[in-house]
């Protein structure tokens, strides 16, 4: 009997959880999962099992940034063989370099999802649904949308490219041993994300819930999806729900650098737990991953660094409070000059203070913040003609280049705003789907590679005419399911 990747995740280990600190359970099987949810505290502990399985490396915990600023152009690699290197030289086919954590980790993910729903909604049936429920449904459904989002964005064309072309397998519920399901349409898998963000967002709080999913990330990932697909007044809506709402405000120059010392502040809309201890990714972390070469271990490889063009957009402004969060790189070892490159995000500071935790590499991960959320209602209101907003809603985050000039309706543009959200939200995994979505030509610093290496697998500018800008479907997919071996991206 067949038993492919989303098969394993959904029939394995829908309950299986590792951290009994954290959830304060024991792990379930999955022949206990289908009758362990009962009570909104059954649901809450599956809902913190969720999410401590999205900080997987394989995700959110690292690979996933990654991947969007390695691909996106603003990461530079010194050295190739570190770790990661196909990220960047887009060394990806079937059988290698497929990246399949993805996939496989992503699914897995969305197996407890639906196991909470479906026994959710089996509660309802019988009469006993609660506020508490209502709640954890609505988060189970905002996360399953941004799950879709994410997983249709690897491995599905750019909606306003092809919406008719393969997506992913839609799974909503969960699967029996002989499933094969097959990809869908990248518009049927967005027309489903719309869905379960429309269905969840009257069921979530609009008070701040720290570590959880709340309305306004309901609201923000909907402002996320909708400019991807193009539908700019209700991205804009969204975006001004958040920001009209004032739960949360943005940080001042002053406070920006410290922000990242700290958990849950007043500019973090959705942000995922890294405990030490528990889901302390340590050398494997993405702070180990972006710090310099031998920086506080010797472990530390240098795996990334910003690249010359991101440098670039920096020092249109050296007092820039975002440099405070960046360091000198390891080019220092053979050119004897400073270069600011490695970033400090996710170590909560150059000198590894982390964010409260007594580590340096369980730093949380901030999904959403308040800044993307302007971002988004800036590029949103352009293009809905509103100029004026649009330049209005940049300010606010160019603003932390003070010796910049302010943006004006008569000079605002869209390349601005993907400037500024470059500079904001470098290494938060946006910007090659930045680029790709708005068809942009991504150009890499391959000649900071030292010593100097021939690329073989990509030229040195890539654009969505790329067929490796989704990844394959890996062969054990395809090899445990039929049915999805024709289903191949093209190219590979």
């Amino acid at each position: 009997m067949k038993k492919i990747n989303i098969l394993l995740a959904a029939i394995c280990v829908v309950l299986t959880v590792s951290c009994e600190g954290f959830l304060d359970v024991k792990p379930s099987n999955s022949a206990a999962a289908e009758t362990s949810i009962t009570t909104a505290a059954d649901a809450k502990v599956i809902m913190n099992g969720i999410m401590s399985k999205m900080t997987s490396y394989n995700y959110y915990g690292r690979n996933f940034f990654m991947y969007g600023d390695a691909k996106g152009g603003d990461f530079a690699l010194r050295s190739q063989g570190r770790g990661l290197d196909g990220l960047y030289t887009f060394n990806h086919s079937p059988s290698s370099g497929s990246y399949s954590g993805f996939w496989s980790q992503i699914y897995h993910c969305l197996a407890q999802v639906n196991n909470l729903l479906i026994n959710i909604d089996k509660i309802e049936a019988e009469g006993n649904m609660s506020a508490d429920l209502e709640k954890y449904k609505g988060q189970a459904l905002t996360l399953r949308a941004l799950m879709y989002f994410d997983l249709v964005r690897l491995y599905g064309k750019p909606y306003n490219m092809d919406k008719t072309a393969l997506g992913v397998p839609l799974v909503l519920e969960p699967l029996d041993a002989s499933s094969e399901p097959t990809r869908a349409t990248v518009d049927q898998v967005y027309t489903q994300i719309v869905k379960d963000l429309t269905d969840a967002a009257p069921l979530l709080q609009k008070t701040k819930t720290n570590g959880y999913v709340n309305y306004y990330a309901n609201m923000a990932i909907q402002a996320r999806v909708n400019l991807y697909m193009e539908n700019y007044s209700a991205a804009l809506t969204a975006a001004e729900t958040i920001i009209n709402s004032n739960v949360y405000s943005l940080y001042s120059n002053a406070e920006w650098v410290g922000s990242w010392t700290a958990q849950f502040n007043k500019e973090s809309i959705f942000e995922l737990a890294m405990l030490q201890g528990e889901g302390d990714l340590g050398t494997s972390s993405l702070g180990f991953y972006l710090r310099r070469r031998t920086h506080g271990s010797t472990s530390a490889m240098g795996w990334f660094m910003a690249s010359d063009y991101w440098i670039a957009r920096m020092d249109q402004d050296p007092d820039d409070v975002r440099w405070g969060v960046m360091d000198y790189d390891e080019s220092y070892f053979d050119t004897g000059e400073y270069r600011y490159g490695s970033c400090y995000k996710y170590s909560g500071s150059v000198d590894f203070v982390g964010d409260g935790k007594g580590s340096s590499t369980a730093v949380n991960v901030k999904i959403i913040r308040l800044s993307e959320v302007y971002l988004i209602a800036a590029e949103a209101a352009l293009e809905t003609g509103n100029k004026e907003k649009a330049a209005t809603y940049l300010n606010a985050i160019r603003k932390r280049s003070p010796n910049l000039e302010p943006a004006t309706a008569s000079n605002v543009t869209v390349d601005m705003i993907l400037d500024e959200r470059s500079k904001e939200l470098f290494a938060e995994g946006h910007r090659f789907f930045d680029m790709i979505r708005l068809n942009k030509t991504i150009t890499f610093n391959d000649d900071f590679i030292y010593p100097s290496v021939v690329i073989t697998h990509r030229e040195n500018t890539v654009d969505r005419s790329f067929y490796k800008i989704i990844l394959p479907i890996s062969i054990d997919e395809m090899n445990a399911n039929e049915a999805i071996r024709s289903q191949q991206n093209p190219g590979y």
